[in-house]
């Protein structure tokens, strides 16, 4: 079946996205359906983490994120039934790319799709969705009442975050990097408690939380990212975000980081006022539920829960135009470098 892949050994000038013809690895099990895929969505792929974890790979799939009519089910298959539509992430390791027109999937690795959803609005919003649960909920214990820090809430990840906060009963507060993202969650219902702006010159997220929050600090900060050092090439290549001393100073007593800084470092200073505070410091990695099976049962229920708040309004994702197939080497190429606000969804 042709789809796209990422070549892992590519140089600097042979392209990395190509598609082509890949035989099925293994046969499908007992447990797998045969679903005929809708739409799947474009996510940058982590080519350290899937290095590290399969170094004698080759080529790495695209489009993980699809929704699709189930054709055929194995033998064992207890969730499904064949016309059932469903919604799901394919495996770090799997070998079949989402942009074939049938895919063979594991049924642990799906969810049924509610009818008054969209396919493309069910394959934009199921792993954004997850690694919104997993960094409030499964992270950071949000609950009524606590203040919410969502940085780059424009993004599509960070809409999702400031809905489910919301949705909570969570006040927020949101960071914008551009004039344009800021008019954006300003017309966000229910509102954003503050939005702050940091494409403008001499803005100190610290100071502007803790007035916010009456001198308390923010109880829960979902950072895209933080400076690590003071070096100026540093700085002004990533000015709109923030310093990491910043995060710290606004954290609440008992408060709760949660990072997508994969290579964070933290001197002993650092430490030190984190332990005053209390405060704990969570690593966001959305993968970590595909690469143990040790809760399976939760997993699924958070994609459950995240079809569920699609169906019943309460997440409103970040979509762009649907993407015909041709054009979906490109577009990745886009979405591969970051640079593109909102999700990419092709549409088979």
């Amino acid at each position: 079946m042709k789809g796209l892949y990422y070549q892992l050994s590519a140089v600097q000038d042979e392209e990395k996205f190509i598609f082509q013809e890949k035989e099925q690895g293994s046969p499908p099990s007992d447990y797998h359906v045969k679903l005929q895929v809708k739409a799947c969505a474009l996510s940058p792929i982590n080519t350290m983490l899937v290095s590290k974890l399969y170094p004698e790979r080759e080529f790495v799939a695209v489009g993980r994120e699809i929704a699709g009519l189930i054709l055929e089910v194995g033998s064992k298959v207890s969730f499904f039934h064949p016309d059932d539509e469903a919604v799901g992430i394919l495996p770090l390791d799997s070998e079949e790319s989402g942009l074939c027109e049938v895919v063979w999937v594991h049924e642990h690795h799906l969810v049924h799709k509610p009818e008054k959803v969209s396919w493309a609005e069910a394959a934009g919003t199921i792993r954004d969705g997850l690694c919104v649960y997993t960094a409030l909920h499964s992270l950071a214990h949000l609950a009524p009442g606590r203040s919410v820090l969502v940085m780059d809430g424009a993004s599509p990840i960070g809409t999702l975050a400031i809905q489910l906060s919301h949705h909570c009963g969570a006040t927020v507060i949101a960071t914008a990097n551009s004039e344009e993202d800021k008019q954006y969650l300003d017309k966000l219902r229910p509102g954003v408690a503050r939005v702050i702006d940091l494409s403008k010159s001499n803005i100190d997220l610290a100071e502007k939380c803790l007035e916010e929050t009456g001198g308390l600090g923010v109880d829960i900060v979902l950072d895209a990212g933080v400076i690590l050092y003071n070096k100026e090439d540093h700085v002004a290549k990533r000015k709109l975000q923030p310093h990491k001393h910043d995060i710290i100073t606004l954290l609440s007593a008992g408060g709760h980081w949660v990072t997508r800084e994969h290579n964070l470092q933290l001197d002993p200073p650092d430490s030190h006022n984190l332990f005053l505070k209390g405060a704990s410091l969570s690593f966001l990695n959305d993968e970590i539920w595909n690469l143990s099976n040790a809760q399976q049962g939760k997993y699924l229920h958070i994609l459950k829960d995240v079809v569920d708040k699609l169906s019943c309004g309460v997440f409103r994702p970040q979509l762009d135009e649907l993407i015909p197939l041709y054009e979906a080497k490109v577009v990745m190429e886009m979405v591969q470098k970051n640079e593109v606000k909102k999700r990419q969804v092709v549409q088979l």
